[in-house]
């Protein structure tokens, strides 16, 4: 049995062109992945699913392995992540490559640490009614306070909150967007992350950025500059 890291990195980003192996401070930002992944020294392989020519050599020269095409099926706007790490899990099973537990690493995750990496081993390894470990970090401000703007005036999704002090709250998290360890039956099975089923690996936020836009690109970057300091 083994360990596997699976980074889904498809090519037809649109709203970042290329943004998989896009020059990150000095390197594409895939290889930030691929190299915590390789360091954490967690995996038996780690592997890269893709449909796109350029992302694989990337991904070759950072040191993963790239042994599969990812189909057109699950590389549009549509397939999901659950659908790649089914496909990855099958196609390993398939060629006859054991499989004890699977971490699913974002390839735009210039944060991830492999101590964190590690972290979520040793979670889901120390609790067998677990399914998953994934890495979230806290909202900075109270989301019983968040307002919707309505026909140009405000309004309190949780109005019941409006006088409650804001240390009587309690702390809200959500997905990190680095990393998901789990089981390959839960998987399979379509067990949901967000779940009694998972256990959270947090993460401090100035670890943490979101990169769907150009702003939050550029806010990463500045972000990453600003923690080698």
């Amino acid at each position: 049995m083994g360990n596997i890291a699976l980074i889904p990195a498809r090519g037809g980003s649109k709203r970042i062109p290329g943004k998989n192996i896009r020059n990150f401070l000095g390197k594409p930002i895939i290889a930030y992945s691929i190299e915590a992944a390789i360091k954490s020294n967690c995996f038996d392989r780690v592997i890269v699913s893709t449909d796109c020519p350029k992302i694989k050599k990337v991904a070759l020269a950072a040191g993963a392995d790239v042994p599969f095409d990812r189909p057109a099926t699950i590389s549009d706007d549509y397939a999901t992540t659950n659908d790649v790490i089914k496909h990855a899990i099958n196609w390993l099973k398939k060629n006859n490559i054991s499989i004890d537990l699977l971490c699913c690493i974002y390839a735009t995750a210039p944060f991830i640490r492999e101590t964190d990496i590690k972290s979520g081993l040793d979670l889901l390894s120390k609790n067998a009614n677990a399914d998953f470990v994934l890495s979230v970090t806290s909202f900075s401000f109270p989301i019983q306070r968040a307002i919707k703007i309505s026909e140009g005036r405000i309004e309190m999704f949780s109005p019941e909150y409006l006088l409650t002090r804001s240390q009587d709250l309690e702390e809200a998290y959500h997905d990190a967007g680095q990393f998901y360890w789990g089981r390959p039956n839960a998987f399979l099975a379509d067990v949901p992350f967000f779940s009694k089923a998972s256990i959270p690996v947090i993460l401090p936020r100035h670890l943490v950025q979101d990169i769907d836009t150009e702003e939050d690109w550029i806010r990463a970057e500045r972000l990453y500059k600003a923690n080698l300091q």
